[in-house]
């Protein structure tokens, strides 16, 4: 699948406009730094049209409030809190893993370094806790959502930590990564939609909206692992086999790592273990995933955890129509090409 469900389209104008509203008015360069991440400006502060990326987590955090029975509207503070939380997590990430391009584009630290990039994350980060005491609803609900919140952002950073200090690792097993990206990945996903349901429905019955959450988090990050191998440069925005050259390990190269013996084994890790992996070395690891069926496996598991996100939506406290929407973006994340 290469297209968006349509309910993207719906939000996406309020999310843009939500976005830039949490800056208006600041002077700072460090703001054109945000704004230049974020999509709606070029190098040099000038209005430019750009890849602002899907807003997956706003879109969720929207549908989770109108789902439940209210304007999608009054969930845009919240929407934006979460574009801007995951946004400051993807500019530390790039100092992180030293990632020259994103979206096609040169990365913050690669136009600004690294201190002053660090510094726009973390100004990210802030902006998106400012947002909260936007939001037009009762103070419990704002400490909830708040809760809801900190405990992601705690979440993403354990996940991160887990992620960096696998680097190290030849012991990694599939059940240690698939909890890594629990914390990684899915728990920011479970909290836009909890944040967004929560406007609406009380703390205590939030729970089929994180099972959604957490099974949808790990379908999306795998099916990510194999776009970061198998995916097409073009639609991705990132070069063929771009986590191998970082020498990432993710889903599928765990999965080979299981499954690797003697020569093979020994010739993995020390290509992993050299300073920069080149093109060869990139192919021939390919081949063992080949070999491996990794990209198989590594799908059918993203399809495991698909399954998993129909029966979540089956038990939503929310209408049919709406319903509809969930299963859509649960097929487009196990579906997709980019």
């Amino acid at each position: 699948m290469d297209r968006l469900p349509p309910i993207f389209a719906k939000y996406k104008p309020h999310i843009d406009q939500q976005l830039k509203s949490m800056v208006a008015g600041k002077k700072l360069p460090l703001y054109d730094m945000i704004g230049y991440h974020l999509g709606w400006l070029d190098a040099q502060g000038r209005q430019k049209k750009t890849n602002t990326g899907k807003y997956l987590r706003a879109t969720l955090c929207l549908l989770g409030c109108e789902s439940t029975g209210s304007d999608f509207r009054r969930a845009l503070p919240l929407a934006g809190a979460m574009e801007y939380v995951h946004n400051f997590s993807l500019v530390h990430d790039d100092i992180q893993d030293n990632d020259r391009l994103r979206r096609h584009r040169p990365t913050v630290w690669a136009l600004w370094g690294k201190p002053q990039a660090i510094n726009t994350g973390s100004a990210m980060q802030i902006i998106a806790g400012l947002a909260l005491h936007q939001l037009d609803a009762s103070a419990q609900k704002q400490m909830d959502a708040a809760g809801i919140l900190d405990c992601a952002c705690l979440g993403m950073l354990e996940g991160q930590y887990l992620d960096i200090s696998f680097e190290d690792r030849q012991d990694i097993g599939l059940d240690e990564y698939l909890d890594m990206i629990a914390k990684k990945t899915s728990a920011l996903i479970q909290a836009a939609l909890t944040m967004g349901a929560c406007m609406n429905v009380d703390k205590k019955d939030l729970g089929p909206f994180c099972q959604l959450g957490t099974n949808l988090g790990q379908a999306f990050q795998i099916k990510d692992d194999i776009l970061g191998i198998w995916g097409n440069d073009q639609k991705t925005g990132k070069p063929h086999g771009s986590d191998i050259l970082k020498k990432k390990k993710s889903f599928p190269i765990v999965y080979l790592m299981g499954k690797l013996a003697g020569k093979k084994k020994d010739d993995f890790h020390r290509i992993y273990g050299l300073d920069a992996i080149s093109s060869e070395h990139m192919k021939k690891i390919i081949s063992w995933l080949d070999e491996a069926d990794a990209q198989a496996y590594a799908q059918k598991k993203a399809d495991h955890y698909y399954q998993k996100t129909l029966s979540a939506i089956a038990a939503l406290p929310v209408k049919g129509a709406m319903k509809e929407h969930f299963k859509q973006i649960s097929e487009f994340l196990v579906k997709r090409e980019f």
